[in-house]
């Protein structure tokens, strides 16, 4: 294959280099791959890019070798991806202001995917173009499992999760992190961006009385063996999650992947829950967008400050 391809996607001309690089070297997953995922994942994808400030995970040199965060938009972005300009408190770079990239469309995603963005990382608000400030939209339960605990004590605490947030009125889905634990979405309509924080944290103090064995709303890591951390700290506006389809740089090419609750509920005896990317483009095709319900306004609750007395 050439060393560089001219392609046209959606009308825009992308140049596409070094299409045989293998990035997942344990399966001789290749660049060209990767592209072909994202390309054809694009449809459920996108919308949860959509009006996100993106944070992405460079591997130039595959996934065994460095990596590096970005989230200023690197030098020689086209003038067609879409920007927008936002404070950037407390940054290791000393910057004022950050000009992050929001993916509205196909051709920006795939000009990340050759630049080996392996990884798309998203917070849980938006920057809508005729807005004037950011709108959070979601509320996110991170589940990280300390060993010996697995993937089935996330599914476990998903489904005490999934209770409480439902009886408060929530339609929460649960997806795989592609790693090796768990998140839980829902929609919500809030106007103080801290309050997402202050119920999640209710939520997880909760259920760590209720479940003490099982359970840790803390991050302390003397705490955390065999128990799985509620990690209530990523609503926070400065924190961002990996998106629902974004591939991920383990070994192989696995996937932060929708599930149902059918499959939560299978995990608990500890079903296989570990998906690749033709896993998952299978599994779409088959199945549809399991998460879907996240984006749809008739699903979303407003968050109250007395909601997070409990």
């Amino acid at each position: 294959m050439p060393e560089k391809v001219t392609v046209d996607v959606d009308g825009r001309q992308l140049t596409l280099s070094n299409l045989d690089k293998v990035l997942y070297p344990a399966t001789g997953f290749t660049k060209g791959e990767v592209i072909d995922y994202y390309t054809r994942i694009a449809p459920v994808l996108l919308p949860y890019l959509a009006d996100r400030p993106l944070t992405i995970k460079r591997y130039p040199d595959g996934v065994d070798g460095p990596f590096f965060f970005e989230k200023n938009a690197a030098r020689g972005t086209p003038s067609w991806v879409r920007t927008v300009t936002l404070p950037a408190p407390g940054s290791t770079k000393d910057r004022e202001t950050i000009d992050y990239i929001v993916v509205d469309d196909l051709p920006t995603l795939v000009r990340l995917a050759n630049l080996a963005a392996l990884e798309l990382h998203v917070p849980q608000w938006k920057v809508p173009k005729r807005a004037r400030t950011p709108r959070t939209d979601l509320l996110v339960f991170d589940l990280d499992p300390g060993p010996p605990a697995t993937i089935t004590q996330c599914c476990q605490v998903a489904l005490l999760l999934r209770d409480v947030l439902e009886s408060d009125g929530f339609t929460p889905r649960a997806k795989t992190s592609g790693s090796k634990g768990m998140q839980l979405s829902a929609a919500i309509d809030v106007d103080d961006q801290d309050l997402p924080s202050q119920y999640a944290h209710a939520l997880a103090i909760q259920l760590e009385a209720e479940h003490p064995d099982l359970v840790v709303s803390r991050m302390t890591k003397s705490l955390r063996p065999g128990k799985v951390l509620v990690d209530w700290s990523q609503n926070s506006p400065a924190k961002t999650t990996v998106a629902p389809y974004s591939l991920r740089a383990r070994a192989e090419p696995t996937v932060s992947t929708p599930l149902d609750w059918d499959e939560v509920t299978d995990g608990t005896s500890g079903g296989e829950l570990r998906f690749l990317a033709t896993d998952v483009l299978e599994r779409v095709s088959q199945r549809g967008d399991l998460f879907g319900p996240v984006l749809d306004d008739g699903n979303r609750r407003r968050l109250t400050p007395s909601m997070a007395t409990r």
